[in-house]
C-alpha cells in the first residue's frame, strides 16, 4: 500500500470490556477484523425486555459508568476472551460466569439484568435526548425513545452491516479522535473538562494539526504502524453520556452542547454534533502507543 501522509502518533489506546460500563487503557491491543479484541464483549441486558443496557439509558442506569470492568488476564487472538470483573461503585465486585453475577448486578441496579456475551438480534436501547439545541436533528429534547443500534440498526436502514449479528457495538468496530480535537474544545469551552474519558475512543491520535482534522478523513485510509490500515467510515455522533458524571468528571450538558455550537456535521440525514471518526479495520495487526499513524 502506498505510504500516507505523516498524522502524528498513537497517544493512547482503550478497550471497554463491557459496553457503557469504565474501561481499560492499553500500552498495545490486537485488532482484528471485529475491532479492538475484547472491546464491547459484554454487556447487560434486560431480562424481561430484551433492551441492551447503555449509559444512553441514563435515566435508568445513571451510575453505569461508575461500574469499572478489566479482563482478568490479557485476552489473546485465537483464544476464548477470559473472564471480566467488574468492580461497582460500592466497591463490591463480580466476575462473568459465575451464577452471582446476575444476581449482584441486578441488586444493584434495581432491575432483572443478565451480564451477556452477545447482543440480541433486534439489538434496541432506550436513548435519552437531553434538552440541548441541536443536539437530535428530529428536535427530540428531554425525552427517551427506543433506538437500534449494531447490526439491527443497519437492517432497518437496509444496508449491510460493518459489525456481526451479536456484537455490542453502536455502529462501528473502532472509534479514533485527535488530541487537536480535545484541544480545540477546551479552547472554545475552557471551563468544562474535555476529557478523553468522556468519549470512549479506542485510539487517541497525537498530533500538530490544529481543530478538528479527523473532520477530513471520512473515506480516507488510517495507518498505524507498519501494518495496520484503518478505513475511516463517518464522523462520530455524539450523544448524553459525553456530559455524564464519572470519577472525577461532573455532569457537564456544557460538553454536548459546545459540540453542538462547534462541530454540527451531516451524519446520514441530518446534521449532528460530533467528535473523532469510526472505522472499520482493512488490515488487521498489533498497535502499540508511541505507533506513527499516517493518512492516505
Amino acid at each position: 500500500m502506498t505510504p500516507g501522509a505523516a498524522v502524528g502518533s498513537v497517544a493512547g489506546l482503550w478497550r471497554f470490556p463491557v459496553k457503557s460500563m469504565g474501561g481499560e487503557p492499553l500500552e498495545q491491543a490486537e485488532l482484528g477484523k471485529g475491532g479492538l479484541l475484547g472491546d464491547r464483549a459484554f454487556a447487560l441486558v434486560e431480562s424481561e425486555s430484551g433492551k441492551v443496557v447503555s449509559a444512553k439509558s441514563v435515566k435508568s442506569y445513571p451510575d453505569l459508568l461508575d461500574c469499572r470492568a478489566a479482563f482478568v488476564e490479557p485476552p489473546e487472538s485465537g483464544r476464548d476472551l477470559p473472564p471480566v470483573r467488574i468492580i461497582l461503585p460500592s466497591g463490591a465486585s463480580v466476575t462473568s460466569g459465575t451464577r452471582e453475577a446476575d444476581r449482584a448486578l441486578s441488586a444493584h441496579f434495581g432491575r432483572d439484568v443478565t451480564l451477556a456475551r452477545s447482543a440480541p438480534s433486534d439489538f434496541t436501547i432506550d436513548q435519552y435526548h437531553p434538552d440541548i439545541e441541536g443536539a437530535d436533528p428530529a428536535g427530540r429534547r428531554d425525552t427517551t425513545v427506543e433506538s437500534k443500534l449494531g447490526s439491527a440498526f443497519f437492517v432497518a436502514a437496509g444496508k449491510a452491516s460493518p459489525v456481526a449479528v451479536g456484537a455490542f457495538f453502536d455502529l462501528f468496530p473502532m472509534s479514533v479522535v485527535t488530541t487537536a480535537t480535545f484541544d480545540r474544545l477546551n479552547e472554545l469551552r475552557p471551563q468544562s473538562r474535555f476529557d478523553t474519558r468522556r468519549f470512549r475512543m479506542n485510539a487517541i491520535v497525537r498530533t500538530r494539526q490544529v481543530g478538528f482534522p479527523e473532520n477530513d478523513w471520512v473515506g480516507h485510509v488510517l495507518g498505524i504502524g507498519d501494518t495496520v490500515r484503518l478505513k475511516i467510515a463517518a464522523h462520530d455522533a455524539r450523544c448524553v453520556m459525553t456530559t455524564l458524571a464519572q470519577d472525577d468528571l461532573p455532569n457537564d450538558p456544557e460538553i454536548l452542547r459546545t459540540l453542538a455550537r462547534h462541530n454540527r456535521l451531516q451524519v446520514g440525514a441530518g446534521q449532528l454534533p460530533c467528535a473523532g471518526v469510526y472505522a472499520v479495520v482493512m488490515v488487521p495487526g498489533t498497535v502499540r502507543a508511541g505507533d506513527p499513524v499516517t493518512l492516505a
